[in-house]
This record gives structure tokens, C-alpha cells and sequence, in this order.
């Protein structure tokens, strides 16, 4: 029997919009991003078409997550933060000033590369991830899961997956509400 798990990202966030930051700004800038939820605009046929076929709903504690989670018309059986976005460092210089797309662009490498300031490390991230591919795992009895979370996590986690034998079975990308599926045979027992 076929196990899935749906690792869908959430709508995209509701934030003000800022030309540009320094690197000590985008401090603040990610405390909004955190507390953000997303807009109001419909949720794409094909990511409603997909999280109908869940039988259990999984979400981040972040409220873009949650709100992703409402907007599909659906309630999470499991809210956990583990399943929450990798932190993202910021600087302490004021200059340059740059879009805060950018600074994230930049602040992700840079958090690759070892750099975490007083956030979580890759190296954290990657074991919380995998704490999260085995609670999804754990879940898969009950029916196909889809976790409502985010692109770089859902990445992490899937890389998990893949390690423990899953396979990707559909991906549409890595937008908002793109979603990937994983896939892997149950191992039954045989009676002689």
C-alpha cells in the first residue's frame, strides 16, 4: 500500500511594502514576515485540487501557514512549530540599503555558509528537519498528510524524506502554494 506526503508551501504573505532596508532593518522586516498572514486573492485550483486528497492536515504554527491552511478550507490535525521556516540572520551595518528580497537572498547564502548570528544554524535546521520528516512519517497511517509549511524547510524535509527511501512523485515548483508529493511502499508482513 502506497504512503504520501504533500509538502505544500503557504499562500504569499500579506506584507507592507518597503523599497529599502539596511541589514540591522531587516530585523524588524523579519519579525512582520513571521507575523505575517497572506493575502486575500483564490487559492490555485491545483493546490485545492491536491489538498483535498490529505486525510491528515499538518501546518506550521506560523500564521501564513495557518491562514494557507484556512484559505483551503480546511482545519490542521497537528500545528507544530517544528515544521516553522529555517530562521533567517540579519546584520548589524546600516549601509547599504537594499530591497528586502535581496537581503534575504543574501542573509540565506550567507546562513548556508555557517553564518547564523543568534538564530538557528543549517546544521539545526537540518536535524529539526528531520525531526519533522519522521513525525510526518509517523502520520502516514491514517491516509495521505499535507503539511501546509515553507520553501526552505519543505526543502530540508524533503531531502529527509528522500534519504528514508521516499520518492518525489509530483512537483509543481517552488512558488507560493506550490507543493510537492513523496511517495513510498508500505512493507507488509508475509504469513507462510
Amino acid at each position: 500500500m502506497d504512503r504520501e506526503i504533500i509538502l505544500m508551501r503557504h499562500g504569499q504573505p500579506n506584507l507592507d511594502v518597503v523599497d529599502k532596508v539596511s541589514a540591522l532593518d531587516m530585523k524588524r522586516w523579519i519579525e512582520q514576515y513571521d507575523l505575517s498572514e497572506i493575502i486575500n486573492q483564490p487559492v490555485p485550483k491545483a493546490s485545492v485540487e491536491l489538498a483535498v486528497t490529505a486525510k491528515v492536515i499538518v501546518s506550521s504554527s506560523a500564521p501564513r501557514a495557518l491562514t494557507s491552511v484556512r484559505a483551503l478550507g480546511l482545519q490542521p490535525t497537528l500545528v507544530d512549530e517544528v515544521f516553522c521556516e529555517a530562521q533567517l540572520p540579519y546584520g548589524r551595518w546600516t549601509l547599504p540599503r537594499l530591497p528586502p528580497f535581496t537581503w534575504v537572498f543574501i542573509f540565506r547564502i550567507l546562513w548556508l555558509c555557517g553564518f547564523s548570528g543568534k538564530v538557528e544554524s543549517a546544521r539545526q535546521a537540518k536535524i529539526r528537519a528531520n525531526t519533522a520528516a519522521q513525525r510526518l512519517q509517523s502520520l502516514t497511517g491514517e491516509g495521505a498528510v499535507l503539511l501546509l509549511g515553507h520553501g526552505i524547510m519543505n526543502r530540508m524535509i524533503a531531502k529527509q524524506l528522500e534519504a528514508a527511501g521516499w520518492t518525489r512523485h509530483k512537483s509543481n515548483g517552488n512558488r507560493y502554494w506550490s507543493a510537492t508529493s513523496y511517495r513510498t511502499t508500505r512493507l507488509g508482513c508475509t504469513r507462510f
